[in-house]
């Protein structure tokens, strides 16, 4: 039982040392070569916790094998682009100047049902106010609307918006984060007065709260109180 505990944390720790060292990525955001590489490691990591006379070494080894091939490769890739195309392929133009690319769609194998899914989960729904959609190499579809149809930003409006900066959380789930709020110089005190304003009796009452640069504060109460 202790071998197996031992082993399973062994394992475990490996598990995360090789996804940190891949690099932050979400699963549907993986390149090819990144997906073939964890779907492996954890079938590998998997055998020595299935079969305790197997030797450890025997899914350590193929493991630290796979990242040190992947670290290299991704290596070789950023250095070299016709490597990085020859291996994660290249995007895909499905829509160019309003006009939808046939050729790529089928090559792609993209029905025009799975296109339409794709742009309205972009928040797009007229197909003519696109004017390119991209496929990128981790599947995920990238929409360039006109410029007439592109949402306005103060930029183009003229208009001056204030950098309000991060919000800092102050109470979260009911306990006072008291070094959040030294960092933005208010009391206990302030806290109180704050919350009550809102109708709660103790941060106890309060599920979240932050405060953003400009003072502006986000409250939250718990379900059931005030």
């Amino acid at each position: 039982m202790g071998v197996s505990f031992v082993r399973t944390v062994i394992v475990f720790v490996l598990l995360i040392v090789s996804l940190r060292i891949m690099g932050k990525r979400q699963l549907g955001e993986l390149e090819p070569i990144e997906l073939v590489v964890a779907v492996l490691i954890s079938n590998l990591a998997s055998q020595p916790l299935q079969d305790v006379g197997t030797p450890l070494i025997y899914g350590i080894v193929p493991v630290l094998t796979l990242l040190a091939s992947q670290v290299v490769i991704s290596g070789l890739t950023v250095k070299s682009g016709r490597l990085r195309r020859l291996i994660c392929g290249k995007p895909s133009i499905l829509i160019d100047n309003g006009v939808i690319v046939q050729s790529e769609m089928r090559k792609c194998r993209l029905s025009l049902d799975e296109l339409y899914v794709e742009l309205r989960t972009k928040g797009v729904t007229d197909i003519s106010t696109v004017k390119h959609a991209i496929l990128e190499i981790d599947g995920t579809l990238s929409v360039l609307p006109y410029a007439q149809f592109s949402p306005l930003t103060p930029e183009v409006t003229g208009m001056s918006v204030p950098d309000n900066g991060l919000p800092v959380n102050v109470i979260v789930d009911g306990r006072v984060l008291s070094d959040n709020l030294s960092l933005l110089n208010k009391t206990e005190k302030w806290l109180s007065r704050e919350i009550k304003k809102r109708g709660a009796a103790s941060p106890k009452d309060v599920y979240a709260m932050s405060v953003d640069g400009a003072g502006k504060i986000y409250f939250a109460m718990m379900e059931g109180r005030g």
